[in-house]
């Protein structure tokens, strides 16, 4: 996901100046943006070695971690914002995660793959696992522990006692508000306790 509308959606998503923990950072370049466009500040968290070294050259503070490990070196409400954007189908313990996102920051972001987009639906009725530009891999070599959809998060929002406070769709960079568990390849949702 990096396209930069995209990043520009959820970007607005952060409130300006926000301490942020930005869970799977990749190479850094979510944090970076949101440092010099939303005056935030904070930590990424990453486990591949190999992206660390992106990470510091964005003047990204980052923490090598594994996720399925849990966020207990942080209290309560260390931040403003914690995000998770292409995290969550990743870890083993998503559910437990989520609840964690929601423990410490005060805002969750969340953004991932929607199973349930039109083209992947219209693959499995064809009998085939889906593969597209947002869903790449074959199905036996795929790093995604899990696949879900804006509905399933719905649910999983509800289960978990969270308040969603934002949601919508995005597909090609833009922005999908109407019936985005359908129409966009990617699911984004805002949430708080």
């Amino acid at each position: 996901m990096s396209n930069d509308q995209a990043l520009q959606a959820l970007a607005e998503l952060v409130p300006i100046g926000s301490r942020v923990l930005d869970l799977g950072c990749g190479d850094g370049r979510f944090l970076s943006y949101l440092q010099t466009h939303r005056g935030c500040s904070g930590y990424g968290v990453e486990i591949d070695d190999a992206k660390i070294p992106a990470c510091i050259s964005r003047g990204v503070d980052v923490l090598q971690l594994n996720l399925d490990e849990g966020l207990q070196m942080f209290d309560d409400n260390s931040f403003d914002v914690v995000l998770q954007l292409d995290t969550l189908q990743h870890l083993r313990n998503a559910e437990v995660m989520l609840r964690e996102t929601a423990r410490v920051g005060r805002i969750g972001i969340v953004a991932f793959p929607n199973f349930a987009h039109w083209p992947n639906r219209l693959q499995v009725l064809l009998g085939r696992m889906p593969v597209t530009k947002r869903l790449p891999y074959q199905w036996y070599n795929t790093p995604n522990i899990r696949v879900g959809t804006f509905a399933d998060f719905e649910v999983l929002a509800q289960a978990n006692n969270l308040q969603i406070a934002e949601s919508f769709g995005l597909e090609g960079g833009a922005v999908c508000r109407w019936l985005p568990n359908l129409r966009s390849s990617t699911a984004v949702f805002k949430f708080h306790r």
